[in-house]
């Protein structure tokens, strides 16, 4: 295993992903408004200061995979993305979003430091060699549908176009209808691929279309699962996170509260800690 690991934004906030340190990826699932965006960023920023954990702020401009045609998708991409540099001059913090159309990725790449790849659309060839192109770090989220070592390819397509700054997500597989179950195998395998791995223990603890024309979720298991991640050697940690999930616009029940979050970081990195000094 050689995982390629590289660096994230610029100055005292910039992000190793894959150098042997826990990062966070979080955030709100979709900007809601520039000045939620701005609060949450600020918070996080905070956070991670405070507990000696390195952040990258995320949040989507327009999502376009939502349950139902009636869902908040965001405030326009062009508008998230002028909010997204506002937060990140602000903050000082490195900023993902995710790219659903080629047509979107200059764009995207001219304001944020990562071009995320929804899971449902992993196997977009053009949509990651685009991103890939780009130069920026690209975060693919391995679908669904995929089996871990499917994700070899995708990582061939984004390589082939010259990216050589790409994570790979896991975010659950299917299993049976509005379910998602974890293999934490899949963690070593896509280790095995030479990227560094991350872990979405809130988007794995989601029921898709569970709330009819919603997805539902169980926020519950977040905590579990990111430790048990954790404990198994990923790269990094995403978590959507909201000051008020219940109020939260999209993905609310599968999205941590903020007010939980250093007190779960922090069990996080004593966790990493024992697992590093186990390797010793």
């Amino acid at each position: 295993m050689d995982v390629r690991g590289f660096s994230i934004g610029s100055g005292t906030r910039a992000v190793r992903a894959g150098g042997g340190t826990l990062f966070l990826i979080a955030g709100p699932c979709v900007i809601e408004s520039r000045d939620s965006v701005m609060r949450h960023c600020d918070e996080l920023a905070r956070i991670g200061d405070r507990i000696g954990i390195p952040v990258i702020f995320k949040a989507s401009c327009d999502k376009a995979n939502r349950t139902s045609h009636a869902s908040f998708r965001g405030i326009g991409f062009d508008e998230g993305l002028a909010v997204l540099a506002q937060a990140r001059d602000a903050s000082g913090l490195p900023m993902l979003t995710d790219v659903h159309e080629v047509a979107q990725v200059t764009a995207a790449a001219d304001v944020v430091d990562v071009l995320q790849i929804p899971a449902l659309l992993c196997r977009q060839t053009d949509l990651i060699q685009a991103a890939a192109a780009s130069g920026k770090a690209v975060n693919i989220k391995k679908g669904q549908f995929l089996a871990p070592l499917d994700m070899r390819n995708v990582l061939a397509k984004a390589r082939d176009a010259g990216g050589s700054r790409v994570m790979l997500t896991e975010r659950g597989t299917t299993f049976g209808y509005g379910n998602l179950v974890v293999d934490f195998r899949s963690l070593d395998i896509m280790h095995e691929l030479g990227a560094p791995v991350v872990f979405d223990a809130t988007h794995c603890v989601q029921l898709p279309g569970g709330g009819g024309d919603k997805s539902a979720g169980e926020r519950r298991f977040i905590a579990p699962l990111a430790r048990a991640a954790v404990a198994a050697g990923v790269d990094g940690i995403f978590m959507e996170v909201h000051e008020d999930p219940d109020a939260a616009l999209s993905d609310g029940p599968n999205s941590l509260p903020l007010g939980e979050l250093p007190d779960l970081l922090a069990r996080l990195l004593a966790i990493d800690g024992a697992r590093t000094r186990s390797l010793r």
